[in-house]
């Protein structure tokens, strides 16, 4: 071999080598419900510096991520403020952002599009955004709504992402497998969304009321992943912080596939976990915070036997979803194609270390299902 092209293979060797060695950084704009988990997430993986959280007011909050390791930034002008409340602040959110090769924006809803004008754009950085932010109009803060069953390669090497709801990726875990097996047999999806007020953290109010989303954006989500389901969504908010149940009809062309079918398959489906003799809601979050699962999230979705109808040509599931750990294994995974570039498979596998979601499966369907 010449020198010229021993030279050249050296060369690639080393790109190679240093692409393998270096270490990805992460910054979380935002610390609340979605925030904080997501922060326990990425400082699990070794493969992934955590830079640190971003924190607008000086409270408990940013007690809880001082005590937990996580380093906090906030706005320049907010310094005194938090120094007059012996809070260690590590720097400006402007300056963590132009350290982070990604950040996941876990922002207040609609603050989103105002961080990508703001910070993102102009710092040239990669955004993951969350389900409460806009995907079309002038507001738009991407041009795909990711969920891991259904476009994750899509999502590979994107620059700006949304990750789709809760209730958006629980339905799309659903619709999806029914989608790949039966095709052209399905004739219509209708779907009851029935969201719990707040949730266990929040502080806000829940009212004794039930009441209902005259245009749900849920209906929309989904179809810019699944775009030719032939879906109708309601949406009602019932006085509960124990997770979202989802009441699906499903309208066949012909007979119905049975009860048995349905089970087989999603016996083996990430993330999606069925389910026998659940009292409610309540009985399985509060299962799951005795179970020592963290944050006292499975983080999946729950198909409950029992309500599996079969008549005429429609099929009935119900399923409930964790509304607080849902997105965040989906958070995860797109920093694994976003950043990473991971296959899907690979992707899966790391999320699966990181949340122990078959193992949290397994031990649910162990409790409630003797299996």
């Amino acid at each position: 071999m010449s020198k010229g092209r021993e030279n050249k293979t050296l060369k690639i060797y080393l790109i190679k080598l240093r692409s393998k060695l270096k270490v990805f950084k992460v910054f979380i704009n935002g610390y609340g419900i979605i925030g904080s988990r997501l922060a326990t997430a990425v400082s699990k993986d070794k493969s992934i510096k955590l830079i640190g959280i971003a924190k607008y007011s000086p409270d408990g909050k940013t007690e809880d991520a001082i005590k937990s390791g996580f380093n906090v930034f906030v706005p320049k002008d907010s310094y005194k403020e938090f120094r007059k409340n012996n809070f260690d602040i590590s720097g400006s959110i402007e300056d963590a952002i132009l350290e982070a090769d990604l950040v996941i924006d876990a922002s207040s809803e609609g603050n989103g599009y105002k961080n990508k004008k703001k910070y993102y754009l102009p710092a040239k950085k990669k955004a993951i955004f969350q389900g409460g932010e806009d995907r079309y109009g002038e507001k738009s803060v991407a041009d795909m709504i990711h969920n891991s069953r259904v476009n994750y390669e899509q999502a590979r090497k994107k620059d700006f992402v949304i990750q789709g709801s809760c209730n958006v990726t629980g339905m799309g875990k659903i619709i999806q497998p029914l989608v790949e097996k039966y095709g052209k047999s399905l004739k219509r999806f209708d779907v009851n969304l029935i969201r719990r007020w707040a949730d266990l953290e929040d502080k806000k109010e829940v009212k004794d009321s039930i009441e209902w989303d005259k245009n749900p954006h849920h209906q929309e989500d989904l179809k810019d992943f699944i775009p030719k389901v032939n879906l109708f969504v309601d949406a009602l908010k019932v006085p509960s912080r124990m997770m979202h149940l989802h009441q699906m009809t499903i309208r066949f062309r012909g007979t119905p596939p049975s009860k048995d079918e349905i089970l087989e398959l999603f016996q083996n489906e990430f993330g999606v976990a069925v389910l026998k003799n659940v009292k409610g809601t309540g009985e399985l979050r509060k299962q799951a915070i005795e179970l020592g699962f963290e944050h006292g999230d499975t983080s999946m979705v729950h198909i409950h036997d029992e309500l599996i109808r079969v008549q005429d040509d429609i099929l009935k599931i119900s399923y409930s979803d964790d509304q607080t750990g849902m997105v965040i294994p989906e958070n995860y995974m797109l920093i694994q194609g976003m950043l990473l570039d991971k296959p899907r498979e690979e992707a899966l596998k790391k999320a699966d270390r990181i949340f122990r979601i078959n193992r949290k499966k397994k031990i649910l369907e162990r409790k409630f299902r003797g299996k």
